[in-house]
């Protein structure tokens, strides 16, 4: 049994906790929150035993295993460095650091400390991205990658009301590229590696903050291209073009429906069986490497790339967080 606490009482941790009902090795022990009394009755719908207000503290309990951290991601590294030198194991909500340079000192933390780091990028650990890079040899050789997710946010209609949340909020380490074109380019860079070049550009809001983007990466022998935004939706699917067909991925946060075009208009629709909730399946990789003794590296090159194109796409659009400054 690992004991979790979790550090943040939002939408995210709903789900989280959620997906963890569905696990064996999952029990809530511990919420944290700046106000007790919020704590206190958030732990309460999920059964926590054990309330903290105070970071240091949560860090020293010696019935907590393994923290989730879905704080603010300006928050994230110096929060994860904290409970990772106490000992605890750290599952961190996605973008999982401000910078590359963050993400490498939570690194070096993780290896001294010997405890698992891992980022909660629910899309690369389902089942429908296990379907995505089994049958990507069907297409050939792969020329271009097209992956989108534009999504609305309800924080936008609260900012055009004069009302700036977190989410739109460039202090934080916020806007449309880390809150969700990661969710694009953590998948790119797992199944291809990192791109020799990018061009990036993205629209901004009148406070500074990125609303959307575009990043065209440019690998050896193909193209990609990742669209997001946080204040219109797509219609449109992600594709893989090969030479020999084309893979369409219906959501690819999510992938719930896979299809592959071949060159002769035929057709093949590839089953996905998947939980409603697909945050179990990070909860699962994170326990199974927690009691196996297991290194999260090949999880956490990823992430290391991720980063790195994330933040060449941030010097190119002139985005630059209070964190950065810090380093």
């Amino acid at each position: 049994m690992v004991r979790f606490a979790v550090i943040g009482t939002n939408f995210v941790t709903d789900g989280l906790l959620e997906a963890g009902n569905w696990c064996e090795d999952f029990k809530l022990q511990a919420v944290y929150s700046r106000n007790i009394e919020k704590a206190k009755e958030y732990g309460a719908k999920y059964g926590a035993e054990e309330y903290y207000d105070n970071l240091k503290e949560l860090a020293m309990s010696d019935t907590v295993d393994a923290v989730y951290v879905a704080s603010p991601n300006s928050l994230h590294a110096e929060q994860s460095i904290m409970m990772m030198k106490a000992g605890k194991h750290v599952l961190c909500e996605k973008t999982i650091a401000s910078n590359s340079e963050e993400l490498k000192e939570m690194l070096e933390t993780s290896k001294e400390n010997h405890v698992v780091l891992l980022e909660a990028m629910r899309s690369v650990f389902d089942p429908g991205f296990a379907a995505i890079k089994e049958h990507l040899h069907k297409i050939g050789t792969v020329r271009r990658a097209t992956f989108q997710y534009c999504q609305y946010s309800r924080r936008y209609d609260k900012y055009k009301e004069g009302i700036v949340e977190n989410a739109f909020n460039p202090a934080f380490s916020n806007g449309a590229l880390m809150d969700i074109g990661v969710y694009c380019v953590h998948p790119l860079v797992k199944l291809f590696g990192a791109p020799k070049e990018i061009d990036a550009s993205c629209l901004k809001l009148s406070n500074g903050v990125e609303a959307e983007g575009t990043i065209v990466c440019k690998y050896e022998d193909m193209l990609a291209e990742l669209i997001y935004s946080k204040i219109t939706n797509s219609a449109l699917p992600s594709q893989i073009q090969g030479e020999d067909g084309t893979m369409v991925i219906t959501e690819i946060p999510d992938t719930t429906e896979i299809s592959i075009v071949y060159k002769d208009k035929t057709t093949e629709t590839i089953p996905i069986e998947k939980k409603t909730n697909n945050m179990y399946y990070e909860i699962q990789e994170f326990i199974r490497l927690i009691n196996s003794g297991s290194s999260a590296e090949i999880h956490n090159e990823a992430s290391v790339m991720e980063l790195q194109v994330m933040d060449e796409a941030r010097r190119q659009n002139g985005i630059l967080f209070p964190a950065d400054e810090r380093r």
